[in-house]
């Protein structure tokens, strides 16, 4: 399980890093945040909430279900944290 949520921290902070325009500190001003938590988020240190995906994907100018989308397609169809029991 700790290895997953690693891996989606990971995934996370590849697409947000991936679709910034604008500096760290430009884009963390602009949606209230911090720029060390930005940093972090973009380091995959952080599991953001969904509040603050909500605020990163608005600082980016893309819809938060565009962003998800993103993050799922880049973990692949296969990612779950459900185990299988079939």
């Amino acid at each position: 399980m700790q290895d997953l949520r690693k891996k989606l921290q990971l995934t996370t902070a590849k697409v947000i890093k991936k679709n910034r325009k604008k500096s760290i500190t430009k884009s963390a001003e602009e949606i209230g945040m911090w720029k060390s938590m930005w940093a972090d988020l973009e380091k995959g240190i952080k599991d953001p909430q969904l509040s603050t995906l909500w605020r990163i994907a608005e600082g980016l100018d893309i819809k938060p279900s565009v962003l998800i989308k993103m993050i799922e397609d880049e973990l692949g169809e296969n990612f779950s944290f459900l185990e299988n029991t079939y």
